[in-house]
């Protein structure tokens, strides 16, 4: 029986990000959720090693290498329409529920239920936080990468994205943005 399932991932790299943004340089799911999973990576690895923790590296990857799974059927809704007022972000969580729901009717049931915990993850595990924050830290780096290029159309959203990186009382983002985010402000040879 034929599978719809990864048809519809490789469809990530037709969701362009930021709609509502000018952008120097465009990103779709597909390039986000990778940036992503390396850094929810990096963040569990932080976790385990300086903070004494015990998660799993590669379940959280996986974790964000699905995260956006679901906009391959609803598309991306800009952050300041998706957390407008509490119905519209509600409205849209049941929305992207019943997307995943799709997606994983897509997969053949022999194989399915190695799925269920990929597109609907437990939200309340500290797994998912740091994929949260990892999704979070994407996009902060995105509007640095969009600052050193001289657009200023992502001041506001740098800002604020830096302030809810520091509400979400993840100790290993912090780690992160001290140790690896300075970098994303540099130009190549700056790198060297």
């Amino acid at each position: 029986m034929q599978s719809h399932f990864y048809a519809y991932m490789a469809r990530m790299k037709l969701i362009k990000r930021w709609g509502l943004r000018r952008n120097t340089i465009q990103e779709n799911d597909q390039e986000h959720s990778h940036l992503v999973s390396m850094i929810a990576h990096a963040l569990a690895v932080i976790h385990n090693k300086r903070f004494g923790g015990n998660v799993d590296p590669g379940r959280v990857t996986m974790l964000a290498v699905y995260h956006e799974a679901p906009e391959v059927i609803t598309g991306d809704l800009a952050t300041p329409i998706k957390y407008f007022n509490p119905e519209i972000k509600n409205a849209y969580k049941e929305l992207e529920h019943l997307a995943a729901e799709k997606l994983f009717s897509y997969l053949p049931e022999d194989i399915r239920e190695e799925y269920r915990w990929l597109l609907f993850p437990d939200e309340t595990s500290y797994e998912w936080k740091l994929v949260k924050a990892a999704d979070r830290i994407s996009a902060y780096l995105k509007c640095l990468e969009e600052l050193s290029f001289g657009n200023n159309e992502f001041i506001n959203a740098q800002e604020n994205i830096r302030i809810s990186i520091r509400e979400m009382n993840v100790p290993e983002a912090e780690e992160f943005m001290r140790d690896f985010a300075p970098s994303f402000k540099l130009a190549l040879d700056g790198l060297n």
